[in-house]
């Protein structure tokens, strides 16, 4: 019978739900899996929420360095978020040949290859299915359900915290700020929210799942990233009378050029499978070339979702010591792809410029994104303000992001322009 016995570092909000998990279900989970996971240790540095959980003085350390020197240990579970320590004890468990769990997606993007070495120089496994899209099984569907398929696109909602904002934007007719404040106080928010809102979460998570589907090594400055805080209320209220819906989406596409990987507010179409994804919840989309097109769907951050999706990965590294063949799973480094710089990136534009009420603007307008490559596939006209100021609302046709790029900094220098145009990329398809 496959069996773990498993020591957690970091009782935070998951690893408490973790440790909850072990101790309430390790009956149901054998029955149902036929693996036993037996928690042998715990280890945080405030006593408080061993009490909390009401450990036994067996069960917990304060001093993570005494829980991996432990002989009784077979998997170890890091929680502590991070780059360091965090980095520290899973090298010391993977060098030890213990497998590793960790939803650690900062550590994954920043040293992924690393780690990936270390576990098949130490001859264990390393799982880290929590660290993407929290209790959504995504990762393990990439790896094995899809191991037959090759993935050419995951584009996905990955942030609930982005995403309940927008949604609150949308719904309520909210600024930034305000629903910023407002998924503070339910708790959707950090109070320093920048990993978030910045899109580097986000990021994060797509370098970590790029690898899977891809089977390439990426890191961070791979990707393209940009946040939500320049998106405006008046441009989810554009987007909307156009028929789109505003979202922060992570993509990664293979394209015949290259890797195509890249964070940021997207109009996407409202019949578009991400578009209706609101609130806290995450969705990803997988393009595969035999199974086509999938949609994974559910809660992405949150306590016992997270726990969820680390309990899973405990029962596949119990399973994973049961095997006779040695070696990591998904030990060899993947092989360096070429990534696309962002200016050859094909993408649609949605463009609001805030104009002069002159004859003949439309028309320059037309006139410079034409001379630049850049065709007009829609355009809105709103009434003129108070200021005298006219809202245009423009929806190009694919264009290259150089040529949309050279066009807007000419544009925003003609003088009937009052302000510097705002732009949301939508998808080339």
């Amino acid at each position: 019978m496959p069996s773990a016995r498993v020591g957690v570092i970091g009782l935070g909000t998951v690893g408490t739900g973790v440790v909850r998990i072990l101790r309430e279900r390790r009956a149901d989970i054998l029955a149902r899996t036929g693996v036993d996971l037996e928690l042998v240790c715990a280890c945080d540095a405030r006593r408080e929420r061993a009490r909390a959980l009401k450990l036994p003085a067996r069960l917990f350390t304060t001093d993570a360095r005494a829980l991996l020197a432990r002989t009784d240990l077979d998997v170890v579970v890091e929680l502590v978020g991070g780059i360091e320590p965090a980095r520290t004890f899973i090298r010391q468990a993977l060098a030890a040949g213990r497998s590793v769990v960790t939803a650690n997606k900062h550590l994954l993007a920043e040293r992924y290859g690393e780690l990936i070495g270390a576990a098949a120089a130490g001859g264990a496994a390393l799982c880290f299915e929590a660290s993407v899209a929290g209790g959504i099984p995504l990762l393990k569907s990439v790896r094995e359900g899809l191991a037959a398929n090759r993935i050419d696109a995951v584009e996905g909602i990955v942030n609930g915290t982005c995403n309940y904002i927008l949604t609150e934007m949308s719904a309520k007719g909210l600024d930034f700020r305000a629903a910023l404040s407002g998924a503070q106080a339910q708790g959707y928010a950090e109070a320093d929210p920048a990993l978030d809102i910045e899109g580097h979460d986000s990021a994060h998570k797509l370098v970590v799942l790029s690898a899977l589907a891809f089977g390439r090594a990426f890191s961070l400055k791979d990707i393209y990233v940009e946040g939500i805080t320049r998106v405006t209320h008046d441009d989810i209220r554009h987007a909307a009378e156009m028929g789109y819906a505003v979202k922060l989406v992570a993509t990664g596409r293979r394209t015949e050029r290259g890797f195509d990987l890249r964070v940021h507010p997207t109009l996407l179409d409202r019949h578009h499978p991400l578009a209706t994804v609101d609130g806290v919840f995450n969705a990803v989309l997988v393009d595969a070339d035999a199974a086509g097109r999938l949609m994974f769907y559910g809660r992405g951050a949150g306590q016992m979702p997270t726990a969820s999706a680390v309990v899973a990965d405990l029962v596949d590294a119990a399973r994973w010591r049961a095997l006779p063949a040695a070696g990591a799973r998904g030990a060899d480094r993947p092989a360096p792809g070429r990534v696309l710089p962002m200016a050859e990136t094909i993408s649609r534009f949605f463009i609001r410029f805030n104009v002069a009420d002159r004859y003949g603007v439309l028309g320059k307008i037309a006139t410079e994104l034409g001379r630049n490559r850049v065709s007009i596939q829609a355009v809105h006209q709103k009434e003129r303000r108070p200021d005298g100021v006219v809202p245009v609302v423009i929806l190009t046709h694919p264009a290259r992001e150089s040529d949309f790029r050279r066009a807007l900094a000419r544009l925003d220098r003609l003088d009937f322009v009052r302000e510097p145009a705002a732009f949301i990329r939508a998808e080339a398809d």
